[in-house]
């Protein structure tokens, strides 16, 4: 590995923000770190960066302990969610700021500086102000600044998070571009983020992190299909992986004494007693054949609803492929797509998953 962490651990005040993680990254790659709010993606970057320092535990790069290198030596780059520029200065200047600094001779400041503008899609404004920028513009700039650097390791901590959405999907895209097609085979870029579909478009590996603490490791999509365990399942899908709890008994899953399932395929080697079931919210859909639920909340968004309901104990929302207007307290029938099913065991440890029994986990 070209840059691996050790046992690293950050315990500030009462809490920690980085608890005994280790990973390995390799040079050429992506690496997507997926967490929620707190879960110490941010901590981990800044560690990478040397701008906090773990209480124990070591990150090397190429063999070399990172601790013994001064910060402004680490030849590492960040980009952060409150994109940084510099006002009076415009776009060009910007980006060549960094090269000023190392003294980065004429001739090559402007090949790196004008190659870096492109590739982020703003030719033309090298002579462009900040101030007369939009904010995924700005975002741009902050970036093509990171990619002049030519630096080994690129840090990005959840660029997109502050644009609006339609900004934010096209930007991810271009992300996706630039990252896969052309990144360099000698640097590795980690991207932290609370969203499940940058991981996958991004591609490369996923790490998993909750709670300081690393859960899952893999390709993006080996994690989307086969979620280690329920915490996982919850952290990958957005909305998060509904959970209901059950048991296998006289071939049936019996989730309550109303809601019984016919056990699919790839259960077939499961044995009788409690599980604990993951259905996605785009796997449930209304059904005149469905099981009864009452309608606690309905969200259009786009060409989709989100429809929050609940049978007795059980409450799950539905990802339905459509816009329709609900009542609350109205009955709806939802149907699960016994095909799509999870199972977990009690300690929430994946025991069966739709995609393994196809030989794709």
């Amino acid at each position: 590995m070209d840059l691996l962490a050790k046992e690293l651990v950050y315990k500030p005040d009462t809490e920690f923000h980085l608890n005994n993680i280790s990973f390995g990254m390799k040079k050429g790659e992506i690496y997507t770190i997926l967490g929620r709010t707190l879960s110490g993606k941010t901590t981990l970057l800044k560690a990478i960066a040397g701008l906090v320092n773990p209480q124990s535990g070591r990150i090397l790069f190429d063999g070399a302990d990172l601790s013994r290198v001064p910060v402004w030596k680490r030849n590492i780059a960040m980009v952060y969610q409150q994109f940084i520029n510099y006002p009076h200065l415009n776009v060009f200047d910007n980006v060549a700021f960094p090269l000023r600094q190392r003294g980065v001779s004429d001739k090559e400041l402007k090949s790196r500086v004008y190659d870096a503008i492109e590739r982020v899609g703003l030719k033309d404004f090298e002579s462009r102000k900040i101030q007369a920028l939009s904010g995924g513009q700005q975002q741009r700039v902050a970036l093509a600044r990171s990619l002049a650097k030519q630096a080994k390791i690129l840090l990005l901590d959840e660029p997109l998070v502050n644009l609006d959405y339609k900004l934010r999907e096209q930007l991810r895209e271009e992300f996706g571009r630039i990252f896969t097609s052309e990144f360099s085979s000698e640097s590795i870029l980690v991207y932290s983020s609370t969203d499940p579909m940058e991981a996958m478009q991004l591609g490369g590996e996923t790490i998993v992190l909750d709670e300081g603490q690393i859960l899952q490791q893999g390709p993006a999509s080996e994690i989307f299909e086969n979620p280690a365990t329920t915490r996982v399942a919850e952290i990958t899908n957005d909305p998060a992986m509904n959970l209901l709890p059950g048991v296998i008994e006289d071939s049936k899953i019996v989730i309550d004494s109303k809601m019984k399932l016919t056990i699919p395929l790839h259960f077939r080697e499961l044995s009788s007693g409690q599980y604990t079931f993951g259905i996605r919210a785009s796997d449930i859909s209304l059904s005149k054949k469905g099981h009864g639920f009452t309608v606690e909340l309905a969200e259009i968004s786009g060409s989709e609803t989100f429809l929050h309901a609940r049978h007795d104990d059980v409450s799950l929302v539905g990802q339905l492929d459509l816009v329709k207007n609900f009542n609350v307290g109205e009955a709806v029938n939802l149907q699960f797509d016994a095909q799509k099913l999870y199972a977990f065991s009690a300690d929430g440890n994946l025991v069966s998953s739709p995609f393994q029994e196809f030989g794709r986990g």
